[in-house]
């Protein structure tokens, strides 16, 4: 998007990519390799590499209590590769993927503070899915607190001291429960949101975006 490359892409193709239903749109990033200027010499930069390692949770900017790669599906991926990648390196790697996924390439390799600790590498990834383990956090970190400050009635007068009314905790609590419920239907039969307001991507041939 920033930089001009040999393949490239704008926000709208990746939303189209990405996002296989409208209320689907959370996502799950990460990137490699990520690893202090001390390991640089020991750690392989190779393209298969740098690509296995941005699916372990150790490489994520989201932080997952357990992820499970069989149970834990992805609905869609998008790998975006800087620096010194060919796209028949890319393809190569990522043959193994189960889902759909594109690629993005450019050759400017990501950019490092001197002051950090993070090394430089003529090579780098960053992937961006969408994986339906993200609904265990609307349950762990807002609906199990929703429901805790509800139970206590605790602080609920600062929201209504916004212009919030009392429905309007209830309405919001039984959204969050059908958004968990929408990321566990679409392993079986596809989310609850109603089929005109769904769309994909029709042009699935191409793997590039």
């Amino acid at each position: 998007i920033r930089f001009s490359g040999e393949l490239n892409a704008n926000l709208d193709e990746l939303k189209v990519n990405l996002v296989p239903f409208p209320r689907l749109h959370f996502m799950t990033t990460g990137m490699s390799p990520i690893v202090s200027k001390m390991d640089l010499i020991t750690t392989p930069n190779d393209v298969q590499t740098i690509t296995d390692e941005c699916f372990k949770p150790t490489n994520w900017l989201l932080h997952y209590d357990s992820f499970d790669p069989v149970e834990d599906q992805y609905l869609s991926i998008v790998l975006n590769y800087r620096g010194n990648v060919s796209s028949k390196e890319a393809n190569t790697a990522v043959q193994l993927l189960e889902k759909r996924s594109q690629i993005g390439l450019n050759d400017v390799p990501a950019a490092i503070l001197e002051q950090d600790d993070i090394a430089a590498f003529s090579k780098n990834a960053a992937v961006i899915a969408n994986n339906t383990a993200i609904s265990r956090l609307f349950s762990e970190r807002i609906s199990r607190k929703f429901d805790l400050m509800m139970t206590q009635q605790a602080y609920t007068q600062w929201y209504h001291g916004e212009g919030m009314s009392g429905g309007d905790f209830p309405e919001a609590r039984e959204d969050v429960g059908f958004l968990e419920k929408d990321y566990l239907d679409v392993l079986c039969d596809g989310p609850t949101d109603d089929p005109d307001d769904n769309y994909t991507n029709d042009n699935n041939d191409d793997n590039y975006y």
